[in-house]
């Protein structure tokens, strides 16, 4: 099984054909548009198996199977301590694994803002973690860890360790939390503005069954988008 990860930086329905070049079974798209509202025939008849969720109808979280592909929507609430966090997207696919899919937001949070909008997800849902997959734009990294704050990046990593749940490019490369060598975002596509913030999480069962992790070329996708792609492929699933 092959999976990908993008944000798309908007505009999905223009975009959508290039990614699917890779012929992932299941792609995990971060800004892309809600098909149930667009007018673009093509991306309409592209978007056949999907889940998806946003503010905006032009903006949101989606994942997008191949036929045959069961998408289960999971009833995980979103809301901690009586406020939202956003964006996370969970289904169980074929009745196999469970995928939460990730968008974090700063959600007008000054305190709990992007990596700690997850931490609150973690701390509603870690008993469920269990054989899954965490994939999208965290847009977080350990470089911002800020000390007093128990759910920092680096926090939240020790968090998913405890319950054997790693992110699959630092396992599969040996890399450091902070001082990964490959980036997957350049902020306003600046090459000189590298940042490593898109990550695929796998519990024990993905880390046995890894067969390659690569992320798209800069020179190719920084014309598409400031993110660039994130793909795994597993065997035996």
């Amino acid at each position: 099984m092959k999976i990908v990860t993008w944000n798309c930086n908007g505009a999905f329905r223009r975009k959508f054909n290039f990614i699917d070049e890779f012929k992932a079974d299941i792609y995990v798209i971060q800004e892309c548009e809600n098909p149930l509202e667009t007018a673009h025939l093509d991306y309409i008849e592209w978007a056949q198996n999907y889940l998806w969720k946003g503010d905006s109808k032009h903006k949101g979280l989606g994942i997008f199977a191949r036929e045959g592909i069961s998408l289960e929507l999971l009833d995980w609430t979103n809301i901690y301590e009586d406020n939202p966090v956003k964006h996370f997207l969970t289904c169980r696919v074929n009745s196999e694994f469970d995928l939460i899919a990730v968008w974090t937001h700063y959600n007008k949070s000054p305190t709990f803002g992007y990596i700690g909008q997850f931490w609150k997800y973690l701390q509603l849902h870690k008993s469920n973690f269990k054989n899954c997959l965490i994939v999208g734009d965290f847009n977080s990294n350990s470089i911002w860890d800020k000390p007093k704050k128990a759910w920092n990046h680096s926090e939240v990593v020790r968090e998913l360790e405890e319950i054997n749940i790693t992110s699959l490019y630092h396992f599969e490369g040996n890399q450091t939390q902070g001082n990964e060598e490959h980036p997957t975002f350049f902020l306003q596509k600046n090459l000189n503005k590298p940042y490593h913030i898109d990550y695929i999480f796998g519990s024990e069962s993905f880390r046995k069954t890894l067969s390659k992790l690569e992320i798209g070329r800069a020179e190719y996708w920084l014309k598409l988008s400031d993110h660039l792609p994130l793909i795994c492929e597993f065997s035996n699933l």
